[in-house]
């Protein structure tokens, strides 16, 4: 095995892959807000999502408490794109104006996509995302408040999610609760550029613990919504 040198760097971000995520929240006035955002991680059926603190989406999440993360598949990137540079708030941001920003308040509209509505949350799903998980906001994590330059212009938000939809093509045949790695093909931002998930490339010790054992009390939680 060769192995190269490292060699000492200093990006201006640490994006290196991860998948794309479309928050739908509600603004005041009742519509809906559709915002595209990547940097986001699940624990269980907790996600943390790294937002500006003066975004539309953190604003309508913060006062609604709810949302839901819709997960687009790589065919619908040109879809996606679309919402690039807009923002719902008005007037924009002077940091967004810089950067070429602009208001747009229907970002269904303008991207293409379909407004369904959701049933434990207000905001709506977009049916085309082959995932679609309802949120709610648990906690706030305020980001870098040892750096007065810094802090208070990002915020960790810990949603948990309360419920689950996905599209039958994902799903496995058989084991219906579990999505097929095969068939999902998550759209990947990777330093400010889209890509698609190949197939895979090595078997996976882990992939020999069942499922269910990291089944956590959320879920439990979750199905009692509703009842």
């Amino acid at each position: 095995m060769n192995v190269s040198p490292h060699t000492p760097i200093e990006p201006g971000i640490l994006y290196f892959g991860t998948p794309v995520v479309l928050i739908s929240t509600t603004n005041e006035d009742g519509s809906a807000n559709l915002a595209p955002m990547s940097s986001a991680f699940w624990l269980g059926w907790r996600a943390m999502l790294g937002l500006g603190a003066r975004s539309k989406t953190t604003a309508n999440l913060l006062r609604t408490r709810e949302c839901v993360l819709n997960l687009p598949s790589a065919d619908l990137a040109p879809a996606v794109d679309r919402l690039a540079f807009t923002t719902g708030s008005d007037p924009v941001p002077p940091g967004k104006t810089r950067r070429g920003y602009f208001h747009v308040a229907d970002k269904f509209g303008r991207a293409g996509f379909t407004a369904v509505p959701s049933g434990t949350v207000a905001p709506p799903r977009v049916a085309e995302c082959p995932v679609a998980l309802e949120a709610v906001l648990e906690a706030t994590h305020p980001f870098a408040t040892d750096d007065p330059a810094q802090s208070g212009s990002v915020l960790g938000l810990e949603v948990r999610v309360q419920r689950v939809l996905v599209h039958d093509a994902i799903r496995r045949t058989d084991a219906p609760d579990h999505i097929d790695p095969d068939a999902w093909r998550p759209l990947i931002m990777s330093f400010q550029k889209l890509y698609g998930l190949g197939p895979q490339v090595h078997e996976s010790t882990l992939a020999r613990i069942p499922e269910r054992l990291y089944r956590g009390p959320d879920i439990d939680r979750a199905r009692r919504i509703g009842a």
